[in-house]
Parts: structure tokens; C-alpha cells; sequence
């Protein structure tokens, strides 16, 4: 992984049959945002939903159905000033690509977001 000092992080709810569409929306996401100067992108689809000795999973915690996914995803940024600049240009882009009655493959509503600043990395 490249190094950075600031990462957006997200957990999201795709309907399975939504996936190959969410993986298309997150291809076009991973260009603009690596354009735009994102040190890293990812897009994690669960394959490990029943850890040994964990009392609360993504599934339980999003409350994922049986015909429903959790995605874990993330972005590196060198700081929160440089994330800040980079989604500007990448928020600016989409509104040209997409327009406001465009409908996301996953509920928004239940999709958790938070910036976070590395405190230990390897």
C-alpha cells in the first residue's frame, strides 16, 4: 500500500444482484479518484463473515440480508487538506457524469463514511 497519512473509509450494504453494477461504479470512482491524486483505492467485498471470537461481524452490524453484500472501502490521502482537495475535483467530475436522478446500486442510507488519520502503519 502507498503510504499516507489520512484515509476516508467506508461500509456499505450492495444488493447481490447489484454487484457487477456497484463494481462498475466503483471502477469509474477509482479512476477519477487516482486522477485526482488519491495515493490509494480499494473496494472490499466480504468473504469472511463468521470470524472466530468476534461478537459483531459487517453483516450483523449493517444488518445485511441473505441476498445483500458488505463492501469495505477505502481511500489514502496525504492529509485531510489534500483529501479535501481531491474530492472537490472528483465531486466536480461526477456532476458532469452523472445526474441527480441517477440511482446508486446500493441504499445511500445505509452506507457509514468517516475520514480518519493513520496513526500506525507498517
Amino acid at each position: 500500500m502507498t503510504k499516507g497519512k489520512y484515509v476516508d473509509g467506508f461500509v456499505l450494504v450492495v444488493p447481490k444482484k447489484n454487484v457487477e453494477a456497484y463494481k462498475k461504479m466503483a471502477k469509474e470512482g477509482a479512476r477519477a479518484w487516482m486522477k485526482h491524486g488519491a495515493l490509494d483505492y480499494k473496494e472490499c467485498m466480504m468473504d469472511d463473515a463468521t470470524p472466530p471470537n468476534v461478537s459483531l461481524t459487517f453483516p450483523k452490524m449493517t444488518k445485511a440480508k441473505e441476498d445483500e453484500t458488505v463492501f469495505f472501502s477505502y481511500i489514502v490521502f496525504n492529509s485531510r487538506k489534500h483529501r479535501d482537495q481531491v474530492n472537490a475535483k472528483v465531486m466536480k467530475e461526477m456532476e458532469t457524469k452523472y445526474d441527480k436522478d441517477f440511482k446508486m446500486p446500493f441504499d445511500m442510507k445505509r452506507m457509514a463514511y468517516g475520514g480518519f488519520t493513520v496513526e500506525v502503519s507498517a
